[in-house]
This record gives structure tokens, sequence and C-alpha cells, in this order.
């Protein structure tokens, strides 16, 4: 599962603006040819980008090279069931990625653009957000 190896802060205030407008970075494709893009916001949990992983690889049946463009930093506390009001904060039960509008997710090369397609479609179905399959400006299929 991914999380960071070490944080400053244990944890962290929740944000009242941090799921507004689009997202400011990581729009456009840098490393792969194929890509899957955000076209809504979320907090995308550590659990759900495996998942999505998960499908990718084993599609891709481990040929060519896949790129993960978020990672869950943000620690959600969580407190016991039945426990009463106050007595402070929970302690951090997960880590999040907070995801804005046009955020690419997934980045993928060296298959052929069919499977590539097919691929991400499976790790978009483990994602809690609606996406776009997106192709590289300057990509040609390769003919043998």
């Amino acid at each position: 599962m991914l999380q960071p190896k070490k944080t400053k802060y244990r944890k962290v205030q929740k944000g009242k603006g941090q799921m507004k407008g689009n997202s400011k970075r990581g729009t456009e494709l840098a490393f792969g040819s194929f890509g899957i893009k955000s076209l809504d916001g979320c907090m995308m949990t550590g659990r759900q980008i495996e998942a999505a992983r998960q499908a990718l690889t084993r599609y891709m049946k481990r040929e060519g090279q896949i790129w993960i463009r978020i990672f869950p930093d943000k620690p959600i506390t969580k407190k016991p069931a039945e426990v009463r009001m106050g007595k402070g904060k929970g302690a951090p039960e997960y880590f999040v990625a907070m995801v804005h509008p046009g955020r690419i997710l997934f980045e993928a090369e060296g298959v052929p653009m069919n499977v590539a397609k097919e691929a991400l479609r499976l790790a978009a179905q483990k994602l809690p957000v609606l996406t776009r399959f997106i192709v590289r400006r300057d990509y040609v299929e390769e003919t043998n």
C-alpha cells in the first residue's frame, strides 16, 4: 500500500478549499504515450491507487512500462467506533492523494494502443473518479 516513509507532521487539518478548481500541474503526459486523466476531484486512497496499478500491470502482462503520477501523502484520521465526542483528534488511519480535475493519474508506454486503452480502462474502473483516455500528440502507431 502506498504511504510516505516519514512525514513532518503526524496529523493534518482537512482544509476548506482543497477540492476547488482545476489541477495546476500534472495535466500533460510527461513520460508515456498513453494515460488517464481525472475529470473530477476526489480524495484517492493508497488502496485505490494500488488496486488500479495491479489491474493495469496484469492486463499488460508486465510488458511495457507504467508511471503512477499521484502519491497519497495526506493522513486521514479516524476515531474508534462508539467513542464519545471530544477527547482530541483520532489516530491516523490511512493516506490519501488530493486529486483535482485535469490531473494525469497513470501513464503507460511500450504496448500497442489497443492494449494500453483496455488496460487503462480496467484501471479506471478501480478509481472513484471519472477519467478520460488520452494519447500523446506526436504518437504514431507502429506497423510491422
